[in-house]
């Protein structure tokens, strides 16, 4: 895990204060037997098909997360003019089963304001979220789906 071991270099050098001799051998020695030991920690390894979609999924889920700032902020101010706001639980099926493509899904849910991961089945087929304005259930579940799940699939799962 090359990466981890230059990040975990470049902090031990930033929390120091010095790039003095001694101490980048002794955070390049710390960090390969701390990478060392986090694999070990960690047998399953992320198999990514097509990392380049990666990208377009960024761009995506930055976007997604200024309009639900914004969406959120106009609820708070109370900026909705006599428009319900409704809040519910929702359940969405899945057919993402990777561990990984499910922790990232995890991680885009949970950063994207006005929504909440509460759960994911035992059979990681149902994945449960509380919408702060919930208007539209299947325009939810066409967003994580389309939006996220599907290039989630394509990165991940063969």
């Amino acid at each position: 895990m090359p990466v981890l071991t230059v990040a975990l270099v470049a902090m031990w050098l930033a929390l120091n204060d010095t790039v003095a001799p001694g101490q980048v051998l002794l955070g390049i020695v710390l960090a390969m037997v701390l990478t060392w030991w986090a694999a070990r920690l960690r047998p399953l390894r992320p198999r990514l098909r097509r990392l380049q979609l990666g990208f377009g999924l960024l761009a995506v889920v930055f976007v997604d997360i200024v309009r639900s700032n914004l969406a959120v902020g106009r609820i708070i101010l109370g900026l909705v003019g006599r428009r319900r706001v409704r809040t519910d639980f929702l359940d969405i099926p899945l057919d993402l089963q990777d561990a990984h493509g499910l922790a990232v899904l995890a991680m885009i849910v949970t950063s994207t304001p006005g929504t909440v991961w509460v759960g994911l089945a035992t059979d990681r087929r149902t994945l449960t979220l509380h919408i702060l304005d919930l208007d539209d259930e299947q325009k939810w579940v066409r967003i994580i789906k389309d939006r996220y799940e599907r290039p989630l699939i394509d990165i991940f799962q063969p």
